[in-house]
């Protein structure tokens, strides 16, 4: 490993839940001034040691020992390991939607005057704090109002507030476009700079080549390799076999194309911003999807894939202004979820915390949830049926838990991504609409996914998938609609396509 001094070690870590140990004897050293990336599938572990590290598993609850800035630390809460200048972005941004950016980032730690809050000390330190992470707007701006992105780099800003010398992200591009990618690549480069050591957690393989120091491989909870690399120069292929224990030859699986009858067509389809009067997200949007096809749909962020997808599903997004919709060739008018389910419609939602699961229930109840006829008996509900029907498809999806009675907010992000695909599996559609179906999910669970998506298409369903990443729709779809500001603005196959062709058109009025 690296000649610097290390900022961090983590000896022998063990962390045990009940009937599954989910950190085995890890071990973590990371030096000064560095970028180091962790990486593993999900369910490794990789969380869990973060969690560790910064005291929401507290000292005594683990196995092992925790040095930083070479003095051992036995963080008993949050509050203390960021005392000590330990900070971390979650995955799922924490801010208050309806608080300002000054509200959220002195949250807890405000600046008092004569016992209240000195708003205008706040203001002030707020915009010179922003400026650090290379934003410039008012601090009076509600969360709510703010993009992806914009909110990331406040979450950011609020840890430099308080004087972090360890800052963890965990996965923070995975919901971010490519220029916000880009430019949070550059900043955690910048904070290196600046004497701040960066942990990144993350699935894209691409980003940790770019930017790494140095890579920690976590499997089954436990160390597989650790090492010093030169950024731009990371063996991503020895990276996979890592992290799957295997290689992966191909990333996304061999694929032949057999499209029947068209089972679904809209046209003409327009959808009003439910927020902004006059402003429409959808504008005619004309597409159809045959049997057996996968269509996959590009656009940038805030193009209106999902707002599009969104209000087909039974006018779950927007206000419906015109167009038709047609299923096996008759018309239709879907005027709720429950339409579009009882017509064959399935969507797995982008956001999974929010739109995709009751993160109070248990596996066993999300994945029927979405058609307890198929598990009700004389009119009550057949537990055996439900118990059978969710054990059925943790093991086709290979849903890591202790059992499928256990909470699903226990659970990964990519094994929670699992359990709502199983969800609408189980309805058994002839449509299935996937938006960002492996955001946050690691290269081999992708894979599984993938191969997923197409025996779904072999089984003569018809399949959209919404994705931001261009190579997967290229090696996953058949053919590929491309939308810019609302607007279909292209069509292509996905074997005459390219990343280039694609952003062309994702980037003007109309294709060309």
């Amino acid at each position: 490993m690296s000649q610097k001094p290390l900022i961090l070690e983590m000896r022998g870590i063990t962390k045990e839940f009940p009937g599954v140990r989910a950190l085995d004897n890890v071990t973590l050293m990371v030096a000064e001034d560095s970028i180091h990336s962790i990486c593993g599938e999900n369910g490794a572990g990789k969380s869990t040691l973060m969690k560790v590290l910064s005291g929401v598993y507290p000292h005594g609850t683990y196995y092992g020992k925790i040095f930083f800035n070479r003095k051992e630390v036995k963080f008993r809460n949050i509050k203390e390991s960021e005392q000590a200048g330990i900070a971390i972005i979650h995955q799922e941004l924490t801010m208050i939607p309806e608080l300002s950016i000054t509200e959220n980032i002195f949250m807890g730690n405000e600046l008092t005057k004569k016992g209240m809050i000195d708003w205008h000390e706040e203001r002030k330190r707020t915009v010179e704090i922003l400026k650090k992470v290379g934003l410039s707007i008012n601090p009076d701006t509600l969360i709510k109002h703010l993009g992806v992105g914009q909110q990331q780099l406040v979450e950011i800003a609020k840890a430099l507030s308080k004087n972090v010398k360890l800052l963890i992200l965990d996965e923070p591009t995975s919901a971010l476009n490519e220029d916000d990618s880009a430019n949070l690549l550059e900043l955690m480069r910048d904070l290196k700079k600046r004497g701040i050591t960066c942990i990144m957690i993350s699935h894209k393989l691409n980003e940790i080549a770019a930017i790494s120091d140095a890579v920690t491989v976590i499997r089954d909870g436990q160390t597989v390799e650790s090492y010093d690399v030169i950024a731009g120069q990371v063996d991503e292929d020895k990276i996979i076999k890592s992290m799957v224990g295997r290689s992966i030859e191909n990333r996304y699986p061999e694929h032949e194309s057999k499209p029947g009858e068209v089972i679904f067509e809209v046209k003409d389809w327009c959808v009003e911003d439910p927020e902004v009067p006059g402003r429409l997200v959808c504008k005619n949007s004309t597409f159809n999807v045959r049997a057996g096809e996968i269509v996959g749909f590009a656009g940038l962020m805030g193009a209106g894939r999902t707002e599009l997808m969104r209000s087909i599903f039974g006018h779950n997004y927007g206000v419906f202004k015109g167009g038709t919709m047609k299923i096996r060739g008759k018309e239709v008018t879907l005027k709720s979820v429950e339409d579009a389910i009882a017509n064959g419609i399935a969507y797995v939602p982008e956001d999974r915390k929010n739109l995709g699961l009751n993160l109070l229930d248990s596996i066993r109840k999300t994945v029927v949830s979405a058609d307890l006829k198929k598990i009700t008996t004389g009119g009550l509900l057949d537990f055996d049926k439900e118990l059978s029907a969710s054990e059925e498809y943790r093991s086709a999806l290979r849903i890591k838990c202790s059992n499928v009675n256990v909470g699903v907010n226990t659970l990964s992000g990519g094994n929670q991504q699992k359990v709502v695909l199983s969800k609408w599996m189980f309805t058994e559609p002839d449509l299935l609409i996937l938006d960002e179906p492996t955001r946050g999910i690691d290269v081999g669970a992708k894979y599984e996914i993938y191969k997923l998506i197409h025996e779904l298409a072999a089984q003569g369903k018809a399949v959209i998938m919404v994705s931001s990443e261009l190579p997967e729709l290229l090696g996953v779809v058949d053919r590929i609609y491309t939308i810019f500001e609302g607007t279909i603005t292209g069509e292509l196959m996905a074997s005459e396509a390219s990343q280039e062709s694609l952003m062309k058109r994702m980037t003007e009025t109309s294709g060309s």
